[in-house]
């Protein structure tokens, strides 16, 4: 496939790299030539700019830094909507923005050049081993047409939904990735302070449900996506219970739990209404009923 690649930073660097090795012909292009030696050296071709690159191409790829570089760089003077051919393909990887992304479509739309996001998931490892989770919104059959050049970067590819969704899901995960190692840092924290060995802390949350994926694993498709709340594996008054033991031992050695604080008050809220007896998950059936929205699978 004639593939275009703009953005040669950390991430992008290795994923060109490795859509050389699976074959296909490149063209390059980056802020800072010298960061497209390695690529030249295998084959690649260098253009001096977006639209130049686009020009020619099947499959124009871009791996930038955030919303305002990618819609400059697809859009703006010079960008990848001047070079890129009917029929083409712009995928961006980028970590960005739903709204731009499909205004970038809309655009692009007009000139008869379809538009996914495409970001990426799993660190500058990943995108060197070609093992990323990658996170395809927009036409499904132009995630088709494209998904053989997006495997030669991730061996995970999956389509979201239409333009936007994919952005969506990175944001979702990141968000979840994110906050998940400050609960575990108030956690650890409170752990060691009251006198247990780190690495031993490692071994009982790896073991316990929590380090096995249960979250993942049977609370998501299990419990929520089908709205059973009262199938009681573990009781919200028992959860609460064990919730304020740790909360209580972090008071007693002036140890700050904000986030687990936050949490044992939104259970409190849900014992109010007298479902202490519901299964220990029922207290996600507030977070749906603030945002209006219910979690469940369509099938």
């Amino acid at each position: 496939m004639r593939i275009a690649f703009i953005g040669l930073g950390n991430m992008g660097a290795p994923m060109a790299l490795n859509l050389l090795k699976a074959g296909h012909a490149l063209t390059v292009h980056d802020v800072r030539r010298e960061a497209a030696a390695p690529h030249l050296e295998r084959g690649a071709a260098w253009a001096d700019g977006p639209r130049a690159a686009s020009e020619g191409a099947e499959l124009i790829l871009t791996s930038l830094p955030g919303p305002a570089e990618v819609e400059r760089v697809a859009t703006g003077p010079g960008g990848v909507i001047e070079g890129a051919a009917r029929g083409a393909i712009y995928a961006d990887l980028s970590t960005g923005s739903p709204t731009v992304m499909r205004r970038i479509h809309t655009r692009f739309a007009e000139r008869g050049v379809s538009v996914l996001d495409a970001p990426v998931s799993g660190g500058v490892g990943g995108a060197q081993q070609g093992n990323l989770q990658v996170m395809v919104g927009g036409d499904e059959a132009a995630f088709r047409q494209a998904k053989p050049a997006l495997e030669a970067i991730g061996d995970k590819v999956g389509y979201m939904g239409p333009i936007g969704a994919g952005t969506i899901a990175k944001l979702v995960h990141n968000t979840i990735s994110l906050c998940a190692r400050a609960v575990v840092a108030e956690a650890f924290t409170l752990g060691v302070k009251a006198g247990v060995r780190p690495e031993a802390l490692l071994e009982a949350v790896r073991g316990g449900s929590f380090g096995q994926g249960y979250i993942l694993s049977r609370v998501l498709p299990k419990v929520v996506f089908k709205g059973d709340f009262d199938t009681q594996q573990f009781a919200l008054r028992l959860a609460r219970k064990d919730l304020g033991l740790a909360t209580g031992l972090a008071r007693e050695l002036d140890v700050p739990m904000a986030l687990a604080a936050s949490v044992e008050q939104h259970m409190i809220e849900a014992l109010a209404r007298g479902w202490g007896e519901r299964d220990s998950n029922a207290a996600w059936a507030l977070q749906e009923e603030r945002a209006g929205v219910q979690v469940r699978a369509s099938s």
